[in-house]
């Protein structure tokens, strides 16, 4: 497509309004303020998990290796407690008398009134004189160590299966933001700041990512260890099971009144992340507007300001998010303190082994744990929920109308009408009204008139960035409302006042307007636009690299270079938005020639605030407040002395005083 992408900024009659639910812009130095919106959480974590589906089959591999891995994991302190009940029982057999049996021991102990301890002892396995069996420990201990390895296997083919579906999950989530962008009117980035955008699209995206990667396993893991610690737990007494279960209500109670406050802040902070990043785009773009105007102080006082507020934001949710923590590990120690008790007491009254009482104490420590670590990870997902809504907010905005299937007859020939055109920015601004213009094939029709009066516009209007709201625009008799927005655009070549270079060599920028060109067009199209001249000269000639900003070219050249760039799509419909304003004297004599040739046989639109570049115009429309107030020739406007006379005199008295002084 033909089309520049820079729109050049409107009047204040013709700005739309901005969205209530966006950052508004005023320009730097001038402040920014943002519409804080609480997140959904529950429907938006959903929206996010959502992501996931199409990768159903490889999440439901991870769950069960998961659920594997967990499994080992938790079945570890069991196996431990038997070799601590295998050394205990050996320990304590060893010291017994040999060549009797552990009946004879314990009734021995309780006729020496030490029931205690043959209580103690009634609930072990031993066998007196008979120390430690080693055998028996060493197959224990093997197969701990064979489940541990397992285990860990399992988890690192877990991490490394989630990786990719997380990772593909953000794919297609940057896929669907880029194609949204695409399919979004021209109005949505009219009332959306640069920055705050660029700032959804990347910074917030980016978090997500990092969330979803480091929450999804351990949550995944923590839940699952938390049942399988549960079922442990009661298999190895209920008693203590109970006990242990009472901390969750206190935990849960916890984590969300610490992550409720957390969540606040952590939409401030993403708030307070979007305004930064818009501030510093509008400072960067326009920094020698802020130099020229000494409003450097200004635009970092707006800065220091914004940027504390993000402090405060930030450092407000991580200071809450960070007591869950602490405050869980504190309750986890009282129920430590709470199972050692009880388990001693069991042990001593024979209703429990030690190596059953040890292995609770670490299944105590594994229940407290994935709590903890679920708790903290609700403050992970609070932050990347808050970056999913800005993500989803993009995505739900407004797309423009659907594309209309209709086709234009090729080749175009150029004839253009506006039948009772009416449109506006804002319901309640009025901008045009009952518009008729007609241009017909290989005329050059020019728009005069003062800033605000909506030329601009017609031209957005043709080009389908805005739709009409009452009559119709015709090309050759079709209605471009019915027609591709593509196909329509793609005869149709616009330049505007507010030139655009990509970062690349100057060779690529031309050939930008047609994806197939051949050396010879390009070179063509450049002496044609009289950007040959002056590339001619550069030590890297057509090679040339124009940085981003394309600094390294005059304001001059880089208008040349988007004429040429105009020129190389050959288009039915050439659209010039004050195309010469940026060159010199001489330079537009030149371009003003090369436009003579090259509009034959196109139907070219003019805007142009210099009258002298239109005098030649087939057709001259001059334009008040939406409305069309005068049309003729040059000769036909200035013999009627009329608003196109007075435009005339006072560029004219202007241009005297300048060269009087």
């Amino acid at each position: 497509m033909s089309t520049q992408t820079g729109q050049k900024a409107k009047a204040s009659n013709e700005r739309p309004e901005y969205s209530a639910s966006v950052t508004k812009q005023h320009g730097p130095g001038m402040g920014n303020s943002a519409t804080e919106k609480a997140v959904n959480f529950g429907p938006s974590l959903r929206r996010l998990l959502a992501e996931l589906g199409p990768n159903k089959v490889l999440l439901g591999v991870v769950v069960v290796m998961g659920v594997a891995s967990v499994a080992l994991s938790v079945y570890l302190p069991r196996l431990l407690g038997k070799a601590a009940n295998v050394v205990f029982a050996g320990f304590i057999s060893k010291h017994l008398p040999a060549g009797t049996t552990i009946d004879q021991v314990i009734a021995g102990l309780r006729a020496q009134g030490k029931s205690d301890q043959a209580s103690m002892l009634s609930g072990m396995s031993l066998i007196p004189g008979q120390g430690i069996d080693f055998s028996r420990l060493g197959g224990i201990l093997s197969w701990a160590v064979g489940l541990a390895v397992l285990s860990a296997l399992l988890s690192f083919l877990q991490a490394y299966l989630l990786n990719k579906v997380v990772q593909w999950a953000i794919y297609r989530l940057r896929e669907k933001v880029s194609i949204k962008i695409d399919s979004l009117p021209l109005s949505y980035f009219d009332s959306q700041p640069r920055g705050e955008l660029l700032s959804r699209v990347t910074n917030d995206i980016d978090n997500i990512s990092q969330t979803l990667q480091q929450t999804l396993s351990q949550m995944l893991n923590s839940a699952l260890q938390l049942v399988g610690v549960l079922i442990m737990m009661f298999t190895v007494s209920p008693l203590l099971g109970g006990v242990t279960l009472l901390i969750v209500p206190f935990s849960l109670a916890v984590s969300l009144i610490i992550g409720k406050q957390a969540q606040k802040r952590f939409v401030d902070m993403w708030t307070a992340t979007g305004e930064l990043n818009g501030q510093v785009e509008e400072a960067f773009s326009g920094h020698a507007l802020v130099k020229v105007f000494g409003r450097r102080r200004e635009v970092e006082a707006e800065f220091k300001r914004t940027n504390d507020k993000l402090l405060r934001s930030s450092f407000g949710a991580q200071a809450i998010s960070a007591l869950i923590m602490p405050v869980n590990f504190f309750i986890g120690n009282l129920n430590y303190v709470a199972v050692a008790v009880i388990g001693g007491l069991r042990v001593a009254s024979g209703q429990m082994q030690i190596g059953d009482v040890t292995a609770f104490i670490q299944y105590s420590r594994m229940f407290t744990q994935p709590i903890t670590q679920l708790a903290s990870m609700t403050n992970l997902l609070q932050s990347g929920v808050a970056s999913a809504e800005r993500v989803f907010e993009v995505l739900d905005a407004t797309e423009q109308t659907p594309e209309a299937t209709g086709t234009l007859d090729l080749p175009v020939k150029g004839h253009v009408r506006f039948e009772k055109v009416g449109f506006s920015y804002s319901p309640d601004e009025p901008l045009i009204e009952d518009l008729s213009i007609e241009a017909r094939p290989g005329q050059q029709i020019a728009i005069v008139g003062p800033t605000g009066a909506g030329k601009t516009t017609l031209v957005n209007l043709l080009e389908r960035f805005y739709d009409v709201q009452d009559g119709r625009i015709t090309v050759d008799g079709v209605d471009v409302a019915g027609v591709p927005r593509g196909a329509l655009r793609s005869q149709l070549g616009m330049v505007l006042q507010d030139t655009w270079l990509f970062g690349g060599t100057i060779h690529d920028n031309i050939a930008y307007g047609k994806a197939d060109a051949t050396e010879e067009e390009v070179h063509a199209a450049a002496k044609a636009a009289y950007v040959d001249r002056f590339v001619r000269m550069l030590p890297q000639g057509y090679q040339t690299v124009i940085d981003d900003e394309g600094s390294n070219v005059s304001a001059g050249e880089k208008q040349l270079l988007t004429i040429a760039r105009a020129f190389i799509a050959d288009p039915a419909i050439l659209i010039l938005d004050e195309a010469t304003s940026s060159v010199d004297t001489r330079t537009e004599v030149l371009v003003q020639q090369a436009m003579n040739r090259l509009r034959v046989g196109r139907t070219s639109f003019v805007i142009a605030h210099r009258l002298s570049t239109i005098r030649n115009a087939d057709l001259i429309l001059v334009m008040e407040h939406g409305a069309i107030v005068e049309q003729g020739t040059h000769e036909e406007l200035i013999a009627a002395r009329g608003a196109y006379w007075r435009l005339y005199q006072a560029q004219f008295k202007a241009g005297r005083e300048e060269a009087v002084a």
